[in-house]
């Protein structure tokens, strides 16, 4: 059987390079949807980047008390998956993770769904979206994939997250890894998500919202879902969880999975 060829495309987005490897496809189409993609992650990048003054993620910081306002679909969307990421984790990740650095208390919001808004209840709602917004971005450009009918794909994030699609034919998966070198775990993933957290790039860079404080050095974290965004906020929050915790978030969730760690 001939191996089908692979198109590659690269953009640099969200301060990091995206790829995206296709297959089953004609060159010049593939361009055009990879293209699609990264309209799509560069859209995103404008709405929850903290370093663009006019960011729907800016926008929510300047709330008071009390107030709301009313968020586009994207954002709404990426802000329940953190909020479920954070109770599914125990309160081991939330966007909120590095607020305590200028507030006392770590500050409260909900999400009106029949209104498409958030409320801010006390604080100020410092967001980080870093810690999912590239998996976020992941699944975004898979849907835009599928819309182009280009099921078989990878989707690459920096060093720290791959989503991948359908595999190629007579494949049981792609075969991909995170970060370098020779002890880079390999996986062959199907329809499926893999992340990777760790401190040796950035030194002690993730905190534990739950006190505000560095977490301590630990090993590199690698974690394995359905979704790029759960996957992102499932390695953080490794990163932070004992093993104790790690056990009952997983044994909650069964198509998660963590690779290293404590």
């Amino acid at each position: 059987m001939s191996v089908p060829e692979i198109h590659l495309f690269n953009h640099h987005a969200m301060a990091t390079w995206f790829q995206v490897r296709l297959a089953n496809v004609e060159k010049e189409y593939a361009a055009q949807a990879a293209q699609a993609t990264f309209a799509s992650a560069d859209e995103l990048e404008s709405l929850l980047s903290r370093f663009r003054e006019n960011s729907e993620i800016n926008r929510i910081a300047q709330l008071f008390p009390g107030e709301k306002i009313r968020l586009c679909e994207p954002v709404f969307a990426c802000l329940e998956i953190a909020r479920r990421m954070e109770e599914a984790t125990l309160g081991a990740f939330s966007l909120s993770a590095s607020a305590l650095g200028s507030q006392k208390a770590m500050p409260r919001w909900s999400l009106i769904p029949d209104e498409f808004a958030i409320r801010c209840e006390s604080g100020r709602l410092e967001f980080d979206p870093g810690a999912i917004g590239k998996g976020f971005a992941l699944d975004r450009m898979a849907e835009v994939l599928r819309e182009w009918d280009c099921p078989s794909f990878l989707l690459v994030a920096g060093g720290s997250s791959v989503l991948a699609g359908d595999p190629l034919p007579g494949a049981d998966g792609w075969e991909c890894g995170l970060g370098d070198g020779d002890s880079r775990p390999c996986k062959l993933l199907s329809n499926a998500s893999m992340s990777g957290s760790g401190q040796g790039v950035k030194g002690l860079h993730i905190l534990d919202p739950r006190t505000g404080k560095p977490v301590p050095p630990r090993p590199r974290v690698w974690a394995l879902a359905p979704t790029a965004a759960e996957s992102d906020a499932l390695s953080t929050a490794s990163m932070v969880l004992n093993r104790d915790e790690i056990v009952r978030v997983l044994s909650a969730n069964e198509r998660w999975s963590i690779a290293g760690g404590p």
